[in-house]
């Protein structure tokens, strides 16, 4: 047994259930209480708890297992059960939320709308960035995707549209419609901004007399590659060498200190990269 597989799998699940927890205080705490919703399973929930009274637990746990269903040979076996498993989880998290909030915890809609949506954001892209799934709108844009040429965003946005238009047939208030579309683009926004900031990688360009002895350094202490490159210095004529390194956001004030330390003299420019694909970071998908 690989003990260190072990313990990554704790830690991967228990951050699914951390993020599971949040998504759904937000949703629980303060959305339903307002009668407000979203996009995604649990706006699908939540429109059935408005319509009949059953919880959003036990709705949310449904609308995915029969999604799953229908999908299965779609989706494959993996990640099927991974996403039966989260959406229990969630389905737990949702019926003791319920519980325990019976009332909004702030009286305000709007800031209840807000914090809602950054909850639920923050919590479902917390879940996501260690393995997790929550089904719902994704499963959708798959089996879509599989018959029909179009994109992911687009199918995931009308599908959100019409959840949130559909809630409005269940409280009949032009208001809480409009804070259910607050709710569906600023969840995004959250989700997007905690998982592009955990996936966030920066590109360093070290210029030193000293580049051999740096990158000695992070190969021994960050285990990570760099790469040297032939330059000329545009004043001087002079051939120079440059030091090429891509790393994670993790990894990035480490970097830093070990340049210093070498050569604190040294000229270094650290840029944002959009993506980058390879060895240690991500897999190309297209």
């Amino acid at each position: 047994m690989d003990i260190n597989k072990i313990i990554r799998d704790i830690r991967n699940w228990f951050m699914v259930c951390l993020g599971i927890a949040i998504l759904s205080f937000g949703w629980t705490a303060f959305l339903l209480p307002h009668k407000i919703t979203g996009g995604g399973v649990s706006g699908i929930a939540a429109v059935i708890y408005f319509a009949t009274g059953l919880p959003v637990g036990v709705s949310t746990l449904l609308v995915n297992v029969l999604l799953v269903a229908a999908a299965w040979k779609v989706l494959g076996r993996k990640f099927c059960v991974n996403t039966i498993i989260c959406s229990a989880i969630m389905s737990l998290f949702m019926h003791i939320g319920q519980m325990m909030f019976t009332e909004p915890i702030v009286p305000d809609m709007f800031m209840c709308a807000i914090m809602g949506a950054a909850l639920a954001g923050i919590g479902g892209a917390i879940a996501i960035n260690y393995g997790g799934n929550t089904g719902g709108s994704d499963i959708v844009a798959i089996m879509i995707r599989k018959y029909r040429n179009i994109s992911y965003g687009t199918i995931t946005l009308y599908f959100n549209i019409i959840v949130v238009v559909s809630s409005y047939f269940t409280v009949w208030d032009v208001q809480k419609l409009v804070y259910s579309f607050v709710v569906m683009f600023a969840y995004t926004f959250f989700a997007d901004m905690v998982i592009n900031g955990y996936n966030q990688t920066y590109q360093f360009f070290v210029f030193s007399s000293k580049n051999h002895e740096i990158a000695k350094k992070i190969n021994e202490e960050l285990k990570r590659g760099a790469t040297f490159l032939k330059g000329t210095g545009s004043y001087t004529g002079e051939p120079v060498e440059v030091l090429l390194i891509v790393a994670h956001r993790s990894d990035k004030v480490r970097i830093i200190r070990i340049i210093k330390e070498i050569d604190d003299t040294s000229f270094i420019s650290i840029s944002n990269t959009k993506s980058v694909f390879g060895k240690n970071f991500e897999k190309i998908k297209v």
